[in-house]
């Protein structure tokens, strides 16, 4: 009887473990998953704002990239742990929707996090929580919309600049701001057209590396750039009046899809089979030249080259300037661009098909040479911007900058309104909604107090990572706000606070709307995970 008894105290003690464990496992899982998040956000937030720190990040093949770009940092980074993934891909949302605050998004979800974890600590529930960070990003991007949004004219070139430039004054390039920053606004200009705002397209902007020079050197070019050097050995170089053809079919002695092997016994057969080839290539060049046509583009081919030498020597002798291998996917670019048609056959390679321009002609760069075509007959609405640079890393992190001066103005052609920088925008939201909490019942009332102090970690990393005493600058800057000055701001190069908006501190609307509302997307889908089931074998 007694040890029946044990027996059963026994199961009955492991039956209430087992159960306390269960009712334990979703806090633990909860926790995981803010930490993890937490430390991802912690990894960049201090390469945030023009005085941030930059990441050097090595791959495995030994390459360096050197960079403070929140989305290329992310990107980079081997994360493991599924809810810093989320962080990861929060990062590449905000990229695709605005192109910049790719830093500022993580780093408000971080505080967002740590804020819901303290929430969590005092036994309210994570549904309750996630319910009124929904409410409270809503009427946070009410707030900006109503009471700090400032309309733009996208004919007021002079307030594209200035967004543009607040956007490249964070990055390693913050010297040629004032090159890069004019240099995106007239390219998204060039591409959009009126009353179709919402189909600019930044794929009609070419941004082309190389190697050489310095980024003052970057230049917009109305035109087509290619990388490579024409292949003519003693043919022309520069062509003005150029006719242009851009053909799918390859420029050599044909050859058979099977595998096959052709036994010559002797000579007179070999001399046959050489004349067949020069024949056959010989009537391609007199096609080209009957047609008019001095500079030839050419696809690349998969299966082969696709122009021969001999085809090389006749094409010079009639002074056709010759690119080849260009790439599959930029030949939809350079339709537009010119406004012409591939030539897929030779029977279709005729004056009708090719398409003028005023210049071509091969630059040295450096130890480098590319060819320009300009002054086109029917241009497309495309640009090719010429990014140059001393080093490779110079080079990747002026294109990185540039990507995102080019969305800051397409989020202005979107939403053609500005607010301003420098932390001004989360002070006036985390006063507005404190007081907006006030009106609020119990738990939800609670809730969003700590999303709008949450809010508060932005100027204070502004004024960390700018050497300043965080808390007496974000104290001061509530009380400047408090008075009604809603344009105040962290000036860091001033290493004070002032009217930002004077500074010529200011950014797209949709960019901090884009941060507040995914950032609390993703906090709410953290909140709501109580369990990880892992299905790898």
């Amino acid at each position: 009887m007694m040890k029946m008894k044990l027996s059963t105290d026994t199961q009955r003690t492991g039956s209430v473990k087992k159960a306390f464990q269960d009712k334990s496992k979703p806090t633990d899982i909860r926790s995981s998953n803010i930490s993890a998040a937490k430390a991802v956000s912690d990894a960049i937030r201090t390469s945030l704002g023009p005085r941030g720190m930059d990441k050097m990040i090595q791959t495995a093949n030994g390459e360096v990239t050197i960079t403070n770009d929140g989305a290329t940092i992310l990107k980079q980074m081997n994360v493991i742990h599924p809810a810093a993934k989320m962080l990861v891909e929060l990062s590449k949302a905000q990229d695709s929707e605005a192109g910049d605050g790719t830093t500022s998004v993580v780093v408000i979800a971080g505080a967002l996090l740590e804020a819901a974890e303290k929430l969590l600590q005092k036994g309210i529930h994570p549904t309750l929580i996630s319910d009124a960070f929904q409410k409270a990003a809503a009427k946070a991007v009410e707030i900006l919309s109503w009471f700090m949004a400032v309309p733009v004219d996208l004919n007021d070139k002079e307030s594209l600049v200035k967004a543009s430039a607040t956007s490249l004054n964070s990055k390693v390039v913050s010297q040629q701001s004032s090159l890069l920053a004019p240099l995106a606004v007239n390219a998204v200009i060039r591409i959009t057209e009126t009353g179709k705002e919402q189909a600019t397209d930044l794929k009609d902007i070419k941004v082309i590396k190389q190697l050489g020079g310095t980024v003052e050197d970057t230049e917009l070019i109305e035109g087509l750039v290619f990388t490579q050097k024409s292949c003519n050995v003693n043919g022309p170089k520069r062509i003005e009046k150029a006719k242009i053809g851009l053909i799918q079919f390859c420029i050599s002695p044909p050859k058979t899809d099977m595998d096959h092997s052709v036994i010559v016994s002797d000579y007179s057969a070999m001399d046959r089979i050489l004349k067949e080839e020069r024949t056959y290539i010989l009537n391609i060049v007199k096609q080209i030249k009957k047609s008019g046509c001095n500079v030839l583009l050419i696809q690349k081919s998969i299966l082969r080259d696709a122009v021969s030498d001999l085809a090389i020597h006749f094409l010079d002798k009639i002074k056709v300037m010759v690119i080849k291998d260009i790439e599959r996917e930029d030949i939809s670019f350079i339709c537009k661009t010119i406004g012409c048609k591939p030539i897929a056959s030779l029977d279709h390679f005729t004056a009708e098909n090719l398409v003028n321009a005023d210049l071509c002609e091969e630059v040295q760069s450096g130890g480098s040479k590319y060819v320009k075509i300009t002054g086109m007959q029917n241009p497309g609405r495309t640009v090719t911007i010429l990014v140059k640079g001393s080093n490779k890393l110079v080079l990747e992190e002026a294109e990185r900058s540039l990507h995102d001066a080019l969305c800051v103005i397409r989020c202005l052609v979107k939403q053609p309104s500005l607010i301003a920088g420098g932390g001004a925008p989360e002070i006036e939201l985390a006063i507005k909604l404190s007081t907006y909490a006030q009106f609020l019942d119990g738990v939800e009332s609670y809730c969003v107090k700590a999303f709008a102090n949450a809010l508060e970690i932005i100027p204070s990393t502004l004024a960390e990572n700018a050497g300043l005493n965080p808390i007496a600058t974000v104290t001061e800057l509530r009380k400047r706000h408090a008075d009604g000055e809603v344009a105040a701001g962290i000036n860091v190069r001033k290493g004070m606070i002032t009217n930002i908006l004077e500074e010529n501190v200011v950014q797209p609307l949709l960019v901090s709307t884009s941060c507040i509302t995914l950032a609390s997307e993703t906090v709410r889908s953290i909140l709501k995970i109580d369990d990880i089931v892992n299905t790898m074998q």
